[in-house]
């Protein structure tokens, strides 16, 4: 149980066993002092995990609705487990809608780099293309609004990226990072903000962020309680991207997807946390053929992903082969020799924890793109 030590911080969580159809309810305590942590079994009343050091679970993790990974079990966080916790974060997490609007939609690497900097998590993202309908009704408190027709053709005019952040007092954070509404104000007044950089005019202005709590939690809902809104994968002429847990953690997804992006066309992406039946679902193809299967399950598990639909900027239906020689070979090992400006050359370490998942046959770009954009969708 929790000791009286006031630098821990302690959840319900649940874990579906899925062999055996039950959900376990443990308490988790996380011991900021040496990054350790201890699971206790509610229902048995025992010790499951000793304390234990476990450095890759962070405290940015730790907030009621999350997902971590510890010994290839997914926890959901559930609930505080004590007062303490409760007071500590209840006031501090906040969550924001940050959304990249078309103008932007090419820098998409860029700006999550930036928001991974200022210490947000994100908790849920997706690429959308709205329909005029959706924008109207995403904004429909201008309609009134002298601007709502220019700024509602705007937003359905192509591709939006919508996240979820959270972090402490997320809302001001987020609109103080992409700067004043008007981008050329931005760039006189807040030359660093996103705005400044990325935006045109007021309403070509790169990025939107929630005006308040209330505003924040509709925004939210908007994007990711309707999985309908905004669909954009094609399903077709495509291969598929996936940015690894790992890749994720350690910070890289920005610069991952800025390289993918200034060669390929990005038409649909989402973050997902897949559990066991899906990872082994999605990798069975690579079962009894690939030596490191039963690692790449459990990698793909282990955490958030980005999966990615990618198309040729030309045309090309060479696409997938084109993705492959981009992403290069599976051992990084041999990609720094062979192609050391590769994603897996630059931002992986071994066979399983190799950056990213590209398609390897051209035939299974729509179904890999469709497993995720479709299948984890319904």
């Amino acid at each position: 149980m929790v000791d009286s030590n006031m630098d821990h911080l302690a959840f319900i969580v649940h874990w579906l066993d899925v062999q055996a159809g039950v959900t376990w309810k443990y308490q988790l305590t996380y011991h900021a002092s040496d990054k350790s942590l201890e699971m206790y079994d509610i229902k048995n009343r025992r010790t499951f995990l000793k304390r234990t050091e476990y450095p890759s679970v962070k405290p940015e993790h730790l907030y009621i609705g999350s997902i971590i990974t510890v010994y290839s079990r997914q926890l959901h966080l559930m609930d505080y487990a004590d007062e303490h916790t409760r007071k500590k974060l209840d006031q501090k997490r906040e969550t924001t809608l940050a959304m990249i609007k078309p103008d932007a939609i090419e820098h998409i690497g860029k700006i999550l780099n930036a928001i991974y900097g200022s210490g947000f998590l994100i908790k849920r993202m997706k690429m959308c293309h709205l329909s005029l309908t959706e924008a109207q009704q995403f904004y429909a408190v201008h309609q009134a609004r002298p601007f709502f027709r220019t700024l509602t053709e705007f937003m359905s005019s192509g591709r939006v990226f919508a996240m979820e952040l959270v972090t402490e007092n997320a809302i001001a954070k987020w609109r103080k990072l992409i700067g004043p509404t008007n981008s050329d104000t931005a760039r006189a007044e807040d030359p660093d903000s996103l705005r400044a950089n990325f935006g045109t005019d007021n309403t070509m202005n790169a990025c939107h962020g929630s005006d308040a709590p209330e505003t924040a939690k509709q925004e939210v809902s908007f994007f990711f309680d309707r999985a309908d809104v905004g669909r954009c994968a094609q399903l077709r002429d495509c291969s598929l991207a996936i940015v690894k847990p790992h890749a994720v953690t350690a910070g890289h997804a920005g610069a991952i997807i800025d390289q993918i992006a200034a060669h390929f066309e990005i038409t649909a992406l989402q973050q997902h946390i897949l559990d066991q039946a899906n990872a082994v679902e999605f990798l069975e193809v690579y079962k009894g053929v690939v030596p490191e299967y039963n690692g790449l399950v459990d990698e793909l598990k282990s955490g958030p992903l980005i999966a990615l639909e990618v198309t040729s900027r030309d045309g090309s239906p060479d696409v997938v082969q084109e993705l492959r020689e981009f992403c290069g070979p599976a051992d990084p090992e041999i990609g720094k020799v062979l192609r050391p400006q590769s994603l897996r050359a630059q931002f992986g370490i071994d066979k399983v924890k190799n950056a990213v998942h590209c398609t390897d046959l051209p035939e299974d770009g729509p179904l890999e793109s469709n497993f995720f954009f479709d299948i984890l969708l319904s």
